[in-house]
């Protein structure tokens, strides 16, 4: 601190000398110099603190950091979650190339897709080919039912599923049905359907599972038709699979397929026979709408590890909206007495609000919705 600062933290003539005894004229005029000198200073430091930098005049700029825009409410909640890893078998011998003798081990538990990348194909499960790219199971054992499935609790409780069918014939009507329907309805896409790839996205973003209607051969084939590349009995298992594939090849991110008609198909072992076995391959769900007593479905997925479900009810054979709700009532009855129940139906206006009103109620007492895999037979599970 300098001494003229100093001199004014003390009181005024603190330093003076004292005065003389008997001189008191030299006393008044020492007392007088002191007072100008003293007066002098306050004036001094007063400039010194005028005249230096001015913090108080003009306070030099404070730079505040510009803060980063903030992450929407979803991409933050996101990027914060833990990555969920794809379902994979043990390496015991790990890849060619693969740095060291590691042993690389997934918790085999974790099924099902992450669904913030659920619109987006595995490479690993795709198979190119002359009809398009093909579901195909992973080098590494995966298979398209596994990785694509939706998650669910895993609880025993009360579970029913439920799959509404024709997605994509209607542009309008598979807007609504998506938008409409709980992520938990599984979502049916019709192959002859427009733009399945753009839906297909959409369905996944929205949390739906997925699976593909196949045409097979009714009675009464062609008078009854379900449209171009059916598969039929008198067709070779060459023209057969050659029309699977173009079914198969429409889109991706699908668990498995659904017959679309077929009574007559399912119960001719020589037509479902190679058809079961390309499925096992593949690694793909066989759903059966249930519609068929004769169905050699069950007994040929067991044999060919085709994971299998089959349906309890179709809900909307009468279009009327108390009917379609009486037989969902059905479901929950069903899936309270074993545990679990399937339903099928199409994507009519009148089935998709139903749907959508019952599943709310359903939630409120008990019962869980699930994805369609949720209740497959697996025989690869045992």
């Amino acid at each position: 601190m300098s001494p003229v600062q100093k001199d004014i933290d003390r009181p005024l003539g603190q330093n003076a000398p004292g005065p003389r005894r008997g001189t008191r004229g030299y006393s008044l005029r020492t007392g007088t110099l002191l007072t100008a000198l003293a007066a002098v200073a306050i004036v001094a430091a007063s400039s010194a603190i005028a005249f230096r930098e001015k913090p108080f005049r003009n306070p030099a700029p404070i730079t505040v950091s510009k803060p980063e825009m903030a992450m929407p409410v979803e991409q933050a909640a996101l990027e914060e979650r833990p990555k969920v890893e794809s379902p994979s078998i043990i390496h015991v011998s790990p890849p060619s190339g693969s740095a060291g003798n590691v042993v690389v081990i997934h918790d085999p538990s974790g099924i099902g897709q992450d669904l913030r990348v659920a619109h987006l194909p595995d490479r690993d499960l795709i198979e190119q080919s002359e009809a398009g790219p093909l579901p195909a199971r992973a080098a590494d054992g995966r298979r398209p039912f596994d990785v694509y499935a939706r998650p669910w609790s895993g609880a025993r409780g009360a579970r029913v599923a439920i799959v509404i069918g024709g997605l994509g014939l209607s542009q309008t009507g598979t807007q609504q049905a998506i938008a409409k329907l709980p992520p938990e309805v599984t979502l049916a896409f019709a192959p002859h359907g427009n733009s399945i790839g753009r839906w297909m996205q959409e369905g996944r973003r929205q949390g739906h599972e997925i699976v593909m209607q196949v045409p097979l051969e009714p009675f009464d084939y062609p008078n009854v038709n379900p449209g171009r590349n059916t598969l039929t009995v008198s067709g070779s298992a060459a023209e057969n699979l050659k029309n699977l594939h173009w079914v198969l090849s429409r889109t991706t991110n699908y668990t498995g397929v659904m017959n679309y008609m077929g009574a007559r198909f399912a119960a001719d072992p020589a037509a479902m026979g190679p058809f079961m076995a390309e499925l096992g391959k593949r690694g793909l769900l066989y759903l059966d709408d249930g519609s068929s007593a004769r169905s050699l479905a069950p007994e040929l997925a067991l044999k060919d590890g085709v994971p299998f479900a089959s349906g309890d009810a179709i809900i909307d054979q009468a279009g009327d909206r108390d009917t379609i709700l009486k037989k969902l009532d059905q479901l929950e009855s069903i899936a309270r007495a074993k545990g679990f129940a399937i339903g099928t139906g199409s994507a009519f206006d009148v089935t998709v609000d139903a749907v959508a009103q019952w599943v709310a109620e359903a939630r409120q007492r008990g019962i869980e919705i699930v994805p369609v895999s949720a209740l497959a037979n697996d025989p690869e599970k045992g």
